[in-house]
Order: C-alpha cells, then structure tokens, then sequence
C-alpha cells in the first residue's frame, strides 16, 4: 500500500491517560484504518526524527447512536501507541 506520512497519521490522541503516558515516552496517535506498523513506524521517525522502539495499534469500533427514531453508527478508527526511545520526545502540541 502507497500511503505517504501524512496520510497515514491523522492527529495526536490529547487526553490525560495519553499526557500520562508520555512520561513513560509512549506517545498515541490516531492513524489510517489501513496504515501497519511498519508505515506508521516510518512516518513517525521522519515526521519527528525520534527513534521508535515499538508500535502497538487498537482498533476501536464505531458506536450506535439514536437520535429520535433515527438510529445510525458513528464510524469506528484505529489508535497507535508509539513507544519511543529514552531521552527522546515528540511535541504534540505543535502543528505538523
């Protein structure tokens, strides 16, 4: 699959378990449904030059919704959680 590095990460996972955890210089991101490991391992090393140790992803299934009588699904995406080298950080606050 030809993805290049913007395509493949969609934005930065910001809440405080993800802030949390990047003490432990792991770092989580929402990425392409379609984008492995090996990609996503990629396009973090070039986007931030860091070295990337580990790259574990979850699936997370779209929900129900009802609205009225109406009833439909919010679409589901995929997280990674990026493990990074010690010493190393990503800045997720700033723009790509």
């Amino acid at each position: 699959m030809n993805m290049n590095k913007e395509n493949i990460l969609i934005e930065p996972w910001i809440t405080e378990a993800a802030t949390a955890s990047a003490e432990l210089n792991k770092y989580i991101f929402k990425v392409n449904k379609k984008a492995d490991k090996k990609q996503i391992k990629k396009a973090i090393e070039e986007l931030y030059k860091v070295t990337v140790l580990g790259v574990r992803t979850i699936n997370i299934p779209g929900k129900k919704r009802t609205r009225g009588r109406i009833v439909g699904v919010k679409s589901g995406f995929k997280k990674a959680i990026i493990k990074i080298k010690e010493g190393e950080s990503i800045d997720v606050f700033s723009s790509k």
